[in-house]
């Protein structure tokens, strides 16, 4: 973007030099020189000099006092060379006028109404009529306006190279939230997990140890004692194994946790942590699905997320989950930007093949004024998608 900037600047300082030196060689290559020449050669290069000592491209940016020098010294020159008649064909103030129009800025708004009556002054010294006053003066807000175009669509251009690069970094960013909420709940549930084994087996291994200690003293002392406590133990130890076992399933189907449950975690979680109004409709009787089935419908609802907030923008989310006796239908409704064209890239693409996976439809549309919807239709029939109870 600043490559705009410097080659407009560039460009603008290029044309009003060349406008300046096109002056003086015209006032060098007059057949007589006299004192008047002199006196515009030295005026001219005054002009050209010293309001560039306030704007420079990339070195000086006092844009007010450029203008206000501009003005009274190239301005004078306009004005006391528009009073000679000979001259009323030649002389112009266009190119000047079109740099102040590119450099305007709101404490210098006042230089409008000079450039429009600047030609007028002449009338007061010259012989120079309305008529030709009245032309030029259009001529010089024409160019002014000119200059105010270019340099707004210079700023428009760099205003939307910035919102360009405000958009990126906030896409990244979210999709670090959605990789860290994912990561979060990885561990909230491995923690929870760690808890569980260390007061449930830590517990039973801890008897187990003490009553093994226990039997080991009365082997001298009491055999059959010390039998009946090892009986007792090897009890004790089939019990832990059934606990062990259980927290190991648990943990290989997430705690059996239903569809439900998993999806008000990932509601509340993106809720925390993007900020996003995402509101949870459930319709009918959820039935108990295999985890692989729950895990690809979960990853089909984060996925659409993260697109509605990182793509499109969007600031509330809608998601229905009904529940009928032969289907599933899944439905996530955006207010985020206005959908064009679809294209299935990787993202779309993984989510569609999940579904169908599982026998069911995928389908992403626009909605009626902006935003857009995803719906999924799982058909509940087969063993294949059931847990066994």
């Amino acid at each position: 973007m600043k490559r705009v900037f410097y080659f407009m600047d560039w460009g603008i300082f290029g044309l009003r030099s060349y406008n300046y030196i096109f002056l003086l060689l015209h006032v060098l290559m007059e057949n007589e020189y006299s004192p008047r020449s002199l006196v515009n050669i030295v005026w001219l290069l005054i002009a050209l000099f010293i309001p560039i000592l306030f704007w420079f491209p990339q070195q000086r940016m006092n844009k007010e006092w450029f203008i206000l020098f501009e003005l009274l010294l190239g301005g004078s020159y306009y004005i006391k060379s528009f009073m000679y008649s000979d001259q009323l064909g030649n002389v112009d103030y266009l190119i000047p006028s079109l740099t102040i129009g590119y450099l305007l800025t709101r404490k210098t708004a006042w230089t409008m109404p000079v450039l429009l009556l600047l030609p007028f002054g002449s009338m007061l010294f010259g012989t120079v009529t309305w008529e030709i006053a009245l032309g030029s003066s259009s001529d010089n807000f024409l160019f002014s306006f000119i200059g105010i175009w270019v340099n707004f669509i210079a700023k428009a251009y760099h205003e939307k190279n910035k919102i360009a690069k405000e958009i990126d970094d906030q896409n990244k960013l979210l999709t670090q939230y959605a990789a860290e909420i994912e990561r979060m709940t990885l561990l909230a549930e491995r923690s929870r997990m760690s808890k569980e084994m260390h007061d449930t087996l830590g517990h039973s291994f801890i008897s187990l140890i003490m009553s093994l200690d226990a039997a080991i003293a009365l082997l001298d002392i009491n055999p059959n004692l010390a039998k009946e406590k090892l009986i007792r133990i090897r009890g004790l130890t089939e019990q832990n194994l059934d606990e062990m076992r259980d927290i190991v399933h648990t943990m290989g189907e997430e705690e059996n946790i239903s569809l439900v449950d998993h999806v008000e975690r990932l509601v509340n979680n993106f809720r925390e942590y993007t900020g996003a109004v995402i509101r949870l409709t459930l319709n009918g009787t959820e039935r108990t699905l295999r985890f692989d089935v729950r895990q690809s419908i979960i990853r089909v609802i984060q996925e659409s997320f993260t697109n509605a907030l990182k793509h499109g923008k969007a600031t509330e989310i809608e998601l229905n989950l009904h529940f009928s006796p032969s289907t599933l239908q899944v439905s996530i409704r955006n207010d985020g930007k206005p959908l064009g064209k679809i294209e299935y890239g990787f993202g779309l693409t993984t989510m569609k093949n999940r579904i169908e996976m599982l026998g069911g439809t995928f389908s992403i549309s626009a909605l009626a004024v902006t935003g857009a919807e995803v719906r999924c239709e799982i058909p509940l029939k087969g063993d294949k998608l059931y847990a066994n109870n």
